[in-house]
């Protein structure tokens, strides 16, 4: 069986003048077989001989073989650079001859040429293979990483519900908890974690900060640097609502506290009813 979207080994049942046929055996119906261009047809080679090639669709919507590998195969995650842009979605370099197309139904946001972009390869409605940025679906769950691992990978989409979810090696599934979540980080982006949970499922839970004690100095700092932006003045202190902390600082109200605590405990800062003041 042809199968659009992956590798297969095929067989050269038939030359023609624009290349040859290929099919799984000699015996194979019309139907069942696909064409490989000329220009993709080496000199020496003859009927019976066993090729390695990818099946997608030509611009004519035809079934085709090449013998070149596309960056990513049916169901797998990457990344690809957008060639360009239209009116009806975007199209991406993926190594073959057509671009890979990306509808706008399937984009998280909009795009722009040049463009990194994590995608996933599908196959719509009408049999064509197209890319989604929704790769939730798409990730792996049997990650190599243990809690405690730092790693590396691209955040691809934010919920107001549950967090920041983020494709570690741009492959495997997790998530920052909404909790965990304070920076203002845009989808797209690159982001460096701790790995904090393994789910029973092997989802990994992240978290973008330090244990607590090894956060509280660089959270101080960056309390200081606010104050010090307010000209040493701070206009509340640790007794302010989460959410006056979480716009100005970027940071839960336990660690603000955490952070002042410190500060106060160094002589840095003084609080008074409703401000926080640096000591020279």
């Amino acid at each position: 069986m042809l199968q659009i979207g992956n590798t297969q080994n095929l067989k050269v049942v038939k030359r023609v003048d624009f290349g040859v046929y290929l099919a799984e055996s000699e015996e194979a119906s019309a139907q069942e077989r696909v064409l490989l261009p000329k220009s993709q047809v080496r000199e020496n080679i003859s009927i019976g001989d066993t090729l390695n090639v990818f099946l997608y669709k030509d611009s004519k919507d035809r079934l085709i073989a090449t013998v070149n590998t596309p960056a990513i195969k049916l169901h797998e995650v990457g990344k690809l650079r957008v060639a360009s842009t239209t009116s009806i979605g975007a199209f991406l370099d993926w190594g073959l001859e057509k671009d890979l197309f990306l509808p706008f139904h399937e984009q998280t946001y909009r795009v722009k040429p040049d463009d990194e972009v994590l995608v996933a390869l599908y196959v719509d409605k009408s049999g064509r293979l197209c890319a989604t940025m929704k790769v939730y679906h798409y990730l792996k769950t049997e990650s190599p990483y243990m809690k405690e691992s730092r790693v590396e990978g691209t955040l691809y989409e934010i919920s107001g519900n549950f967090g920041a979810f983020v494709a570690v090696d741009d492959c495997y599934s997790a998530l920052i908890p909404k909790q965990e979540f304070i920076k203002d980080i845009p989808v797209g982006s690159h982001v460096t974690a701790r790995v904090i949970d393994v789910k029973d499922d092997g989802k990994l839970t992240l978290s973008l900060r330090e244990k607590a004690y090894m956060q509280i100095a660089s959270d101080s700092d960056a309390v200081m640097k606010v104050i010090d932006s307010y000209d040493g003045v701070l206009p509340f202190n640790d007794k302010a609502s989460p959410e006056t902390i979480r716009r100005e600082m970027n940071m839960s109200k336990n660690e603000f506290k955490r952070a002042v605590g410190n500060l106060l405990k160094t002589g840095r800062i003084e609080i008074t009813e409703k401000s926080i003041r640096r000591i020279d």
